[in-house]
Formats: C-alpha cells, structure tokens, sequence
C-alpha cells in the first residue's frame, strides 16, 4: 500500500499494523515514494547440527571481553 506523509502521521498505528501483518507500506511525497515502513527482524543464530536445538538472539562478537575473557584469550591463566 502506498500512502501519503499526511496519512501515515495520521494512521500511523493501523500502518504498522499492515506491516506486522506482512503488508508492504511505502510512505510518498505526492505520487513519488520516499520512504518504506518495514518490521524489524530480530537475529537468530542458528549451528549446523543443533540447528533445531539452539536458537536466540545473535550473541554480539563486537562486544569488549572481560578482563578474565581477555586473560583465557591470551593464554595467561
């Protein structure tokens, strides 16, 4: 569905109802489209063999290591 900036200030609850209902609502400044509303995908993680057993949320690598995870890391036990 494509609406216009007044009618998603105006309807915003019932677009994203649309998009959690799997609905794709593009946002338009007249007749050209601007802007596309889209649900968030959480992360999952899945391991080859345990796909079906293990499942979450994504553990983040980018994450600082603790002290003591740094000294395992770094072999100083």
């Amino acid at each position: 569905m494509q609406v216009t900036v007044h009618q998603a200030k105006t309807q915003l609850s019932k677009l994203l109802e649309a998009v959690e209902n799997g609905e794709e609502v593009i946002i338009a400044r007249g007749q050209t489209p601007v802007a596309e509303i889209i649900p968030i995908r959480k992360k999952q993680f899945k391991l080859g063999i345990l796909k079906d057993q293990l499942k979450g949320p994504a553990p983040d690598f980018l994450e600082p290591m603790s002290e003591e995870e740094l000294r395992l890391w770094e072999g100083d036990e």
